[in-house]
């Protein structure tokens, strides 16, 4: 059956409801409800992926109490308004075979009373490490109060046309913040003993399964192991899963893992292994009997099967990896594994965006949350073909060629390399930065299907574009590292991160390390120079070393790594002169000047300018011109992809 995939499209029972296959896009925030009520984006954005072939959806958490509004856009399941929107997320994905639970959730300590403007509830007094706020610790009809409001927006869902509900007892979670000893400090029937810990569990379980009746499919997600000393570690969770198992009234088990002190877990980066949570699903599939649920960095259906052959689970969670291509399911079904774009977990669309507040993204998706008008099938051939020039072949090149490809137009890259793939190759040469690469190859697989030209090590000149007279002419040259501006900057041993990775440079034994850049152009370099036994010293104007790794969750583990492989931080220091290897500058707070110097050689990290030469000297002489990505301005490799679909799309 489905070549391959024995496993993996075979269908699940799950309590009373029948998934036609095992592959789940579980509970993700997305930030696209409206005013606290599901919305027609999210209706969309979940049909993409029902469309796609996904066997079961796990809505984002929905807030069952006015206490718990962690996130400006949570979605209130209390109040009755949510139905209508619950139907109309239900019809859309039920178009398709896909089945669909809500995940209902309260956050508790880990919850924001700037949004509420109410104290958040916790089992005891005890701040989050994330949101700092002191909760108010929970009183008898406080508890009570909750339990009968999980039931109210149980009732909700079921009206609402959903299949099925996730309770959330997993790294967000009131109900974990109970079960935890890290957390829960009580001293009446809710703490102390496990007993105690795990009644507010067993009383939630019990209202819902009151509230929806015996016929309706009810299930938990659980943290499987909470990762940090004092918290709740996999024998514990084990005993917790029996326990629940053995009240008869759940029917999954979905795992988590880590909780806010550990959030590099909960979304694993590059630097995290594939499948890192796959052993802790097979821990807690040995001990019941239910239907165990594995996510975590599972981005390949032949990972996924494998998992599902080997017993270690029974569903597999791809959530990231349906983020990025929607199609993934059906595309592993047909056998066409060669088309699906797979996730490298650079966080920078889905967390990094979440975490800012934003709409959720993707940098190679920039369909997400438009796919009503940018979705699978929504690319319209052109009513007139066109002769395409494309210029560079980056990712906005690529995109834009193929896009451009897919709706007739006559496309011919030129890329002044031996091979596609612009900057994004020398980034895939930082430490830990190797799937980066796949980017690419995402990209260039996409064109093995198209009648795209490809025209390799050329450097286009205004003359030779001129003389090929084509009818659109985009430009995607991309953008080169910047000087520092500062006197001294051009001297001998002073090199740009470009030239550290690609090895055109080779420093001596001792560097110092200018990171005006915060990300990983700066760290994963350091890191590349510290792998090849240098000593390394960074500085930086910033409050630390690596800033915009906060919301992608890649700050601890490169920090982490960086600190145990000897390199050391100046920050708040901003350069003012380099003389020779000695760099004079201030301490951007206390404005004392200071010189570091005995280096062998200094490495700049200073961010990029534009390469922009080609697009200036066309300007009025062919008859449609565009620029995307960095040779309009240098930014992130989601802005190049973006720009390249929209030109594909509008020319």
């Amino acid at each position: 059956m489905y070549g391959q995939f024995k496993y993996l499209f075979s269908p699940l029972q799950i309590g009373r409801t029948v998934v036609p296959n095992r592959i789940s896009f579980s509970a993700h925030l997305t930030n696209l409800s409206e005013h606290n009520l599901p919305s027609e984006r999210q209706a969309y954005y979940l049909a993409e992926r029902a469309k796609g072939g996904t066997g079961l959806i796990i809505t984002e958490e929905q807030s069952v109490h006015p206490t718990d509004h962690a996130y400006e856009r949570l979605i209130d399941a209390y109040k009755p308004e949510v139905v209508p929107g619950y139907r109309r997320i239900c019809r859309a994905v039920h178009e398709f075979e896909t089945k669909i639970f809500a995940q209902l959730n309260h956050n508790g300590a880990q919850g924001d009373g700037s949004n509420s403007r109410l104290p958040v509830w916790g089992p005891s007094p005890v701040p989050d490490v994330l949101f700092r706020e002191v909760p108010k610790e929970m009183e008898k009809e406080d508890i009570k109060e909750v339990i009968d409001y999980f039931g109210r927006s149980a009732g909700h869902v079921r009206e609402g046309g959903f299949d099925g509900i996730e309770l959330q007892m997993g790294h967000s979670s009131l109900i974990r913040q109970f079960l935890s000893p890290l957390s829960n400090f009580r001293n009446d029937e809710y703490g102390g003993s496990l007993e105690n810990r795990i009644r507010l569990a067993t009383e939630v379980i019990g209202a819902v399964r009151k509230a929806v009746g015996g016929d309706f499919t009810l299930g938990i997600r659980l943290c499987a192991d909470e990762m940090i000393p004092g918290g709740l570690t996999l024998d514990d969770v084990k005993e917790i899963a029996r326990r629940l198992e053995a009240t008869g009234k759940i029917d999954f088990i979905d795992l988590s893992v880590a909780t806010f002190y550990n959030l590099y877990l909960v979304g694993g980066t590059m630097h995290t292994p594939l499948g890192y949570t796959i052993p802790l699903a097979a821990g807690i599939k040995e001990v019941v009997r239910l239907p165990v649920f594995c996510t975590g960095r599972i981005n390949d259906p032949v990972m996924a099967e494998r998992v599902l052959a080997d017993g270690q689970a029974d569903m597999i969670g791809m959530v990231r990896a349906q983020i990025c291509d929607p199609e993934m399911a059906n595309k592993a079904k047909e056998g066409r594994l060669e088309e699906i774009r797979f996730c490298v977990a650079d966080n920078q669309g889905c967390y990094g965006r979440i975490s800012a507040g934003k709409d959720i993204g993707c940098i190679q998706n920039p369909g997400i949350g438009s796919e009503k008008t940018r979705g699978a099938g929504s690319i319209r051939p052109s009513p007139e073909k066109k002769k395409v020039m494309v210029v560079g072949g980056g990712p906005a090149g690529l995109r834009a060629a193929g896009i451009a490809a897919r709706r007739g137009h006559d496309v011919t890259i030129y890329e002044k390399n031996e091979k596609l793939g612009g900057q994004v190759n020398i980034a895939a040469l930082g430490a830990g930065r190797e799937e980066f690469g796949a980017v690419i190859r995402n990209e260039e697989n996409q064109l093995k299907i198209l009648p795209v030209n490809i025209v390799l090590d050329r450097e286009v000149t205004a003359e030779f574009v001129i003389e090929q007279d084509p009818d659109v002419v985009i430009i995607a040259t991309g953008s080169v590292p910047r000087e520092c501006p500062v006197p001294g900057a051009q001297g001998p041993n002073i090199y740009n991160v470009w030239q550290v990775l690609t090895g055109e440079a080779a420093p001596g034994e001792k560097v110092l390390f200018v990171d005006y850049d915060g990300h990983h152009q700066a760290t994963a370099t350091a890191e590349f120079l510290t792998d090849r036994g240098k000593k390394v010293h960074m500085l930086t104007s910033s409050l630390f070393v690596g800033q915009d790794l906060g919301p992608i969750q890649d700050l601890y583990l490169t920090r982490q790594r960086l600190l145990l492989k000897g390199v050391t931080f100046t920050p708040d220091f901003a350069v003012m002169e380099i003389k020779g290897l000695e760099v004079k500058g201030f301490n951007v707070y206390s404005n004392e000047w200071q010189t570091f110097g005995g280096y062998d050689a200094i490495v700049l990290a200073m961010g990029n300018r534009v390469e922009d030469g080609l697009y200036k000297a066309l300007k009025g002489k062919v008859k449609e011109l565009y620029r995307i990505g960095d040779c309009v301005a240098p930014r992130k490799i989601d802005m190049a992809i973006l720009e390249g679909e929209k030109v594909g799309r509008m020319i």
